[in-house]
C-alpha cells in the first residue's frame, strides 16, 4: 500500500522483482571456500561454457568462482586475500547480512549435520527444532554464517 507521500511511479509494483539473481561473497582463501561450497556443501561450480561471459576473465585468473544453488541462484565468490572483518570472532556479526540459508529435505537433515561434523566444521548453533522446521548454523571459511534448514516433517 502506498503512503500519501509515495506515487505509483516511485515504487516497484509487487512482482516486478522476479527472483534473486545472485549472491556475492568476498572470500579470503579461494581454495578453502571452493572446497567448502563445492565439495562439502555439494554446490555445482560453473566451469567452461557455464561461466557467464562477463566473468570468464575473472574466473580464469582465479579471482572469482561461481556456484549454482539447487534453485538456480548463482553464488559468486570474489577473492579478496586481504579481507579481514573488523572483529575476527565470527560470533560477532560484522556485516549487515546475517546468514545464507540452504533448504534440504527433512529426511536428509541429520545427514547434513553429520557431514558438517565429519568435516570438523564447528557448529555455531543447533541443531534446533522450531515450529518452522529444523536448522543448524555454522561458519564458512571466512566466518560468514551458513544455515542448513528443513521444513517440519509431515505427521
Amino acid at each position: 500500500m502506498l503512503s500519501s507521500t509515495e506515487s505509483v511511479n516511485s515504487v516497484l509494483a509487487p512482482g516486478n522483482l522476479r527472483k534473486v539473481h545472485h549472491i556475492a561473497l568476498n572470500v579470503k582463501d579461494m581454495q578453502a571456500s571452493r572446497h567448502f561450497y563445492g565439495t562439502i556443501l555439494g554446490l555445482h561450480e560453473l566451469t567452461g561454457d557455464e561461466v557467464p561471459a562477463t566473468l570468464v576473465e575473472l574466473v580464469a585468473s582465479g579471482k572469482v568462482a561461481n556456484f549454482v544453488t539447487p534453485d538456480g541462484t548463482i553464488l559468486d565468490l570474489f577473492w579478496e586475500p586481504e579481507l579481514s572483518p573488523p572483529d575476527p570472532n565470527p560470533e560477532k556479526t560484522f556485516t549487515r547480512a546475517y546468514h545464507l540459508a540452504f533448504d534440504i529435505e527433512p529426511e536428509l537433515f541429520d545427514r547434513a549435520v553429520s557431514v558438517i561434523r565429519e568435516n570438523k566444521i564447528a557448529i555455531a548453533h543447533g541443531p534446533v527444532t522450531r515450529p518452522t522446521g529444523r536448522g543448524v548454523y555454522f561458519y564458512d571459511p571466512d566466518g560468514f554464517m551458513i544455515e542448513i534448514r528443513c521444513d517440519p516433517e509431515a505427521s
